[in-house]
């Protein structure tokens, strides 16, 4: 009858050393946790600043049309890949006078004609100001005028293109939320060492040369992931979004607790996504496919990350599957170059024994 054998006959040490070693790796980690946080509680409020700058930037770039602007169904869709046009508030010489201004909420420029401005004088008190003859080629000038009324209503404007809260612990709720999420990653180096350093006591030195290669690797797609969908596929995604309250002169109230939910969980599946190389290696180095069957099967394999975008996209439109769908397809090839190109030993393979 075969002697039974524990999970730790082979290993120097005891089932409880490594219970006391897991609690010391664990409380380590939980120090470095501990100690991240009270960094970013105290500097919460810039975090919480980036993660509500691509929703600010989104509705101050989407305004309400005007009866004369309202379009079809296709010229919407059409409009959105077109360069949006620079009005005439955006345009000309009065700019220069107002960015050498002085910041002053109760000032607001208008824009006029030196004729018209002459025009009104003249009215005025026409012995004093000549009239005045427009001219073709005129240009007009800012004019600044100042008043408490145009910093009350500049206030209530601004605001009525920020995310808002429900009730009155919303907000403080979000700032620990935002606080805990950024001191984790912050922290994460430091915990994934030490989940490591009590991993690697019990694996093969040829185990270890795997995770030394592999993990830098995973964490720079997953890095890459979150980046491409913060930095590119949001604001893109809000854009195409928010045109149609645009287009259909609808007034969108973003509640800041479902943003940062949105903001946070976006990220965290692209970066889960961009580890599709790493996982067409593994199943290539474990023998389940090969190269060749990624080449044969591109079709079905394209299918499948789409059905995939779809689930893995909290927004659940279609424009963040397409922005996830496109990278994954390039993924998916440079999978194919990883297992064609990348040829080393089977990483399961027992090493000889001497």
């Amino acid at each position: 009858m075969a002697r039974s054998r524990d999970l730790f006959d082979d290993t120097t040490m005891t089932f409880g050393e490594h219970l006391e070693a897991l609690r010391i790796h664990l409380f380590k980690a939980a120090f470095g946790l501990i100690l991240a946080m009270v960094i970013t509680l105290t500097w919460g409020n810039w975090f919480v600043d980036l993660i509500r700058r691509p929703i600010d930037q989104a509705l101050t770039r989407n305004k309400l049309l005007n009866k004369d602007e309202v379009t079809n169904f296709w010229s919407q869709v059409t409009s959105w890949f077109e360069k949006p046009a620079v009005t005439n508030s955006e345009a000309g010489p009065g700019n220069a006078e107002q960015e050498k201004a002085p910041a002053d909420q109760s000032t607001i420029f208008v824009r006029v004609k030196p004729s018209d401005f002459l025009r009104i004088l003249h009215g005025a008190d026409p012995a004093r100001f000549p009239a005045a003859k427009p001219e073709d080629d005129e240009k007009p000038v800012s004019l600044a005028l100042s008043a408490t009324e145009f910093g009350n209503f500049r206030q209530t404007t601004e605001q009525s293109n920020r995310p808002v809260t429900l009730n009155v612990q919303e907000a403080f709720m979000m700032y620990i939320k935002v606080a805990f999420v950024a001191g984790f990653i912050i922290a994460s180096p430091w915990i994934f060492f030490q989940m490591w350093q009590f991993v690697a006591a019990g694996l093969y030195p040829h185990e270890r040369r795997y995770v030394h290669v592999y993990l830098p690797l995973s964490i720079g797609l997953f890095l890459g992931g979150a980046l491409f969908s913060f930095y590119l596929a949001l604001p893109l995604m809000l854009d195409f979004l928010l045109s149609y309250n645009r287009w259909l002169g609808v007034v969108p109230t973003i509640r800041l607790s479902e943003w940062v939910s949105f903001v946070i969980l976006l990220p965290l599946m692209f970066g889960i996504s961009f580890q599709l190389p790493l996982v067409m290696l593994f199943l290539e180095r474990i023998g389940i496919f090969g190269a060749n069957d990624y080449r044969s099967r591109r079709r079905l394999a394209i299918l499948v990350m789409a059905v995939a975008s779809m689930m893995l996209n909290p927004g659940g439109d279609v424009g963040t599957m397409a922005m996830m769908l496109v990278p994954l397809i390039i993924l998916y090839e440079f999978g194919i170059l990883l297992c064609r190109h990348w040829k080393t030993n089977q990483p399961f393979e027992e090493p000889a024994m001497s």
